[in-house]
């Protein structure tokens, strides 16, 4: 299946269960900024115990590959899990929602959009640049993951709301790469 044929059929599934959920990661940052290739789909999930059989009942036409007691342990700890394309590589990262103050915040701001065919909920462009920057500075500062935040900073620079930029970023210890993501973004 192509991957825009398995985001399609994820968040129908996802809306056919009744999970709130919000795409993250690189498909989001493509969309809000510099297009690149990823094999995988971010999806942030609020997921409580008792509404995993509905879940897994909701993916179970798709014929992805399901370590069902490895999902289970998973969703009981709050890890991340995915489900696999087994045709394409393609593959579902699902990250459960955590109590963690950023992830209760960047949930409540997600925003529906438009596009592949379908509308679904991403992360604001503000908390795709934030979640970037923090996923860069836990990798040694990754040059792909501040060029993705850059690639959003630069597409959605005159709607972005700096002070929460500012604060979140303060919060999350990375200011420094936000200042380097705006130097970037004003040489342009």
């Amino acid at each position: 299946m192509s991957q825009p044929s398995l985001l399609r059929s994820a968040v129908a599934a996802l809306d056919a269960a009744g999970v709130a959920y919000m795409l993250t990661g690189s498909i989001v940052s493509s969309l809000q900024g510099e297009p690149r290739a990823t094999h995988d789909i971010d999806i942030v999930v609020e997921l409580p115990p008792e509404a995993f059989e509905t879940f897994l009942k909701h993916f179970g036409a798709l014929d992805l590959f399901v370590d069902e007691p490895s999902v289970r342990a998973a969703v009981e700890d709050r890890r991340m899990f995915n489900f696999i394309d087994t045709r394409s590589g393609d593959k579902i990262d699902f990250w459960p929602l955590t109590p963690d103050t950023f992830d209760a915040s960047r949930f409540a701001r997600r925003v529906r959009v438009e596009a592949i065919g379908t509308s679904f909920f991403v992360s604001a462009p503000e908390d795709t640049i934030l979640m970037k920057l923090r996923w860069a500075r836990l990798s040694a500062d990754s040059p792909k993951q501040i060029a993705d935040a850059r690639g959003v900073y630069e597409v959605q620079a005159g709607v972005l709301d700096a002070a929460y930029l500012d604060e979140w970023a303060g919060r999350l210890g990375v200011t420094d790469l936000l200042d380097e993501v705006r130097r970037r973004a004003q040489q342009i």
